[in-house]
C-alpha cells in the first residue's frame, strides 16, 4: 500500500476523516492543530508524542493531542487507520485524559469497531465514511470507558497476552503471570471488561485470526498455530462462533 501525503497542518473541513496508512521508515516531527488517532491495523509503529516514546500495535492505539509535536516510524510492513478529528468532537476530560496518556490500550469493544470500518474502508469507502458520524461516538465512548488504571496488573497482563496470543494461556497461567488468585482474576476482568478471562482470550485470537486473515497470504493452518489454535479446524470452529463465518469465507470477502 502506498503512503499517503503527509497529514494536514489545520483541523480537517469535516468533523471527522479517515484515511487508511502506512508509514515510512521514519517522518519528519510536526504538529497539528487538532486531535488524532492512529489505530494500526498490521505491523508495529514507534512514535514519539511531546517527548514521551512508545508503540502502537493492534492492541495499543496512539493519541496525538493537538499542538503535540510527534514523529513516526516503521521498521517494516504497516497499515493504520488514522483518525482526524475537529476539536468539537472531543470533550475536554477525554481530550486531557488521552493526552497524558498517548498510548491506549485497545479495549475488545475498541478493537471491534475499528476492524468493522477497517473492514468497511476495503470495501466500501464511500458508504464508510458516510458512517463517519455514528461511529466515531461509538469509538471515543469506548476510549473513556476503556482507560486503564495506572500501574494496572490486568492491562500489563493483557498487553502480554495480546502480543503473544498463539501461546497455550490457560487462566492459572493468566492469574500467575499477572500475581493474583484465579478467582480475583476473574473478578478483574468483569470489572474492568465485563467478560471473563477465556471470552476476552477467545475473542483476542479471533481477531488477531482475522488480521493476519485480511492482511497477509499466510496458510490457514499456520494462522491458527500463531493465535493459539490447536489446529485449522479450532480457529474454524472459534470464527464461526465469534464471527459467522469462516476463515476462508472471511479471506475470500477481503479480497473481493
Amino acid at each position: 500500500m502506498a503512503t499517503l501525503p503527509s497529514h494536514p497542518l489545520h483541523a480537517p473541513a469535516r468533523p471527522a476523516e479517515l484515511h487508511l496508512r502506512s508509514y515510512r521508515d521514519e517522518s519528519l516531527a510536526h504538529s497539528h492543530d487538532f486531535p488524532q488517532l492512529v489505530l494500526p491495523l498490521s505491523g508495529r509503529l514507534a512514535l514519539d508524542i511531546a517527548g514521551r516514546q512508545g508503540l502502537a500495535d493492534a492492541a495499543t492505539g496512539a493519541f496525538v493531542a493537538p499542538g503535540a509535536t510527534h514523529a513516526t516510524s516503521a521498521a517494516g510492513a504497516n497499515c493504520s487507520l488514522v483518525l482526524d478529528l475537529s476539536p468539537a468532537m472531543m470533550n475536554a476530560q477525554l481530550l486531557e485524559q488521552l493526552a497524558l496518556r498517548p498510548f491506549v490500550p485497545l479495549s475488545q469493544a475498541t478493537g471491534k469497531l475499528v476492524d468493522f470500518m477497517a473492514l468497511m474502508l476495503e470495501q466500501h469507502q464511500q458508504l464508510a465514511l458516510t458512517q463517519l458520524q455514528h461511529w466515531v461516538p461509538l469509538l471515543l465512548d469506548t476510549l473513556a470507558l476503556a482507560a486503564p488504571r495506572p500501574q494496572s496488573r490486568l492491562h500489563v497482563l493483557m498487553a502480554r497476552i495480546e502480543a503473544e496470543p498463539g501461546l497455550p494461556w490457560s487462566v492459572t497461567d493468566m492469574a500467575a503471570a499477572a500475581s493474583i488468585s484465579t478467582s480475583r482474576l476473574h473478578e478483574w476482568f468483569q470489572e474492568e471488561i465485563g467478560a471473563s478471562p477465556r471470552a476476552w482470550l477467545a475473542e483476542v485470537r479471533v481477531r488477531q485470526a482475522c488480521r493476519l486473515l485480511r492482511g497477509t497470504a499466510q496458510p490457514l493452518a499456520e494462522i491458527a498455530q500463531r493465535c493459539g489454535y490447536a489446529d485449522q479446524s479450532a480457529l474454524a470452529n472459534a470464527m464461526r462462533k465469534l464471527r459467522g463465518t469462516t476463515p476462508s469465507s472471511y479471506r475470500k470477502a477481503t479480497d473481493d
